[in-house]
């Protein structure tokens, strides 16, 4: 079903498919996500800063914040202007390894000892092959100093197989899996006894390992699919076809959009004033982490740019403190996470007055529970930018009486208190092991974050 305000996407929007699905494939975990962001900065020249050491900043620079490795911030400084934020997370759902990484069992197989992280559809993580991704820290000079290794094996190391049919005819009444029992990876077989520190050393090639935190993703390329040219023949992608199917567009779509939409942003140098991408982890744990959007560290950045010397030329306040106030009091945040699409086959889990569809363009995202941030104002913003850049964008609330899903917006805007809106693209299968969205869409999401930073 189209709408009033789908539009083709504008030819300078820096989106295609095939590079988009490149930065899926490297963003095996947070780690990677935010190593892959890092690199596509520094190439496009912004500079590294270290949270621990002290921040020269000048008007006209191009920042990078590395936080824990796994969350991300990146910012420039121009002449005086309004403060322009987007936000995402970095994280996704799937089974991470505990602790003791070997299951105990005997028996004549080797699985791995994993737990779910975030919300899974369990069924749909069986019969893959699961790579195994994350960091891995080992001995280093003093134990306040060990060193870590970001590691992907780049390798099909394991799977979760189901039971057979014949041994468990309900399995498509029931279906009911036990995360301790029926979810642990196959990795090996008996005869290939080794201890957990040999299995790790040897996969990744590390000595001295202290401790790790590692996850798996399944070992898949994402594609386009359907009906191809978007838009006939003459369409933007007349390669690609109108869906994409891929693991973790929850929510490398938003982090994509948010990089992209910043280095085009900046392009031809800093625009006025502060803009600035927060790309968290643990939004799929509650945010509420050292380094999720629950936590400081967005707040903590903010109040270093208004106290440097980089401010003294915009004049007005001269307290750092008086001109952070001023600047969120007129700023602007875009949170960005993925939203649901109505399904083909369950129209009827949708609010029936305003339908949500793949293709359709990015999402604004309603509650009134305010487990979306937004209000009258932001809604205006978003769509009056839309209408303005011709983006096409629709609308979301849940059906009445349907729990609200939630996301990292009123987190972070909580503890920053700057209006925002909540937006994204619209997915299929949310929190499978993969998931389908509009091929398109992902460009109007890009559009939208670039204009709300240029």
């Amino acid at each position: 079903m189209k709408n009033e305000n789908v539009k083709e996407l504008p030819d300078d929007v820096p989106y295609d498919a095939p590079a988009f699905l490149q930065f899926v494939e490297l963003a095996t975990s947070p780690y990677h996500a935010v190593l892959a962001a890092a690199s596509e900065l520094r190439d496009e020249g912004f500079v590294e800063l270290s949270p621990g050491e002290p921040w020269e900043l000048a008007v006209g620079g191009k920042y990078v914040v590395n936080v824990y490795d796994s969350t991300l911030l990146a910012f420039t400084i121009g002449a005086a202007g309004p403060l322009r934020m987007a936000a995402a997370h970095t994280d996704f759902p799937c089974f991470r390894l505990k602790p003791q990484a070997m299951d105990a069992e005997d028996g004549a197989y080797r699985r791995a000892n994993v737990e779910p992280y975030g919300g899974m559809i369990y069924r749909t993580w069986l019969d893959r092959p699961l790579g195994l991704a994350g960091k891995v820290v080992t001995k280093g000079d003093d134990p306040f100093h060990p060193a870590t290794h970001l590691v992907d094996a780049h390798l099909p190391l394991m799977t979760i197989p189901s039971l057979a049919i014949h041994m468990d005819r309900e399995v498509n009444k029931k279906g009911e899996l036990n995360a301790q029992k029926d979810l642990l990876p196959l990795f090996g077989l008996q005869i290939s006894i080794f201890d957990e520190n040999d299995w790790l050393m040897e996969t990744f090639g590390l000595e001295d390992i202290l401790s790790y935190d590692l996850m798996t993703y399944p070992f898949e390329q994402g594609c386009t699919f359907g009906a191809t040219g978007i838009f006939g023949d003459d369409g933007p992608y007349p390669e690609a076809g109108e869906l994409l199917s891929s693991p973790r567009l929850d929510n490398m779509t938003s982090v994509w959009a948010c990089l992209q939409g910043l280095l085009a942003a900046t392009k031809t140098g800093a625009p006025d004033g502060v803009r600035l991408i927060a790309l968290f982890d643990n939004e799929e744990v509650g945010s509420r982490t050292k380094q999720g959007a629950g936590s400081a560290v967005l707040m903590e950045t903010l109040r270093r740019i208004y106290a440097s010397d980089a401010m003294a030329s915009w004049g007005g306040p001269q307290d750092a403190g008086e001109r952070l106030a001023s600047a969120l009091a007129d700023g602007f945040m875009l949170s960005a996470d993925v939203a649901h699409g109505e399904h083909p086959a369950h129209p009827e889990k949708a609010d029936p007055c305003i339908g949500t569809y793949l293709g359709n363009g990015v999402v604004i995202k309603q509650a009134a529970s305010q487990k979306y941030a937004g209000d009258a104002e932001a809604v205006a913003i978003v769509r009056g930018l839309c209408e303005q850049k011709e983006i096409s964008y629709q609308m979301f609330v849940n059906r009445s009486g349907a729990p609200s899903g939630s996301t990292l917006g009123s987190i972070a805007s909580a503890l920053v208190p700057v209006r925002t809106m909540d937006v994204g693209v619209p997915v299929l299968a949310m929190h499978s092991a993969r998931e389908t969205m509009g091929t398109a869409d992902e460009g109007a999401l890009v559009a939208l974050v670039r204009a709300v930073l240029e």
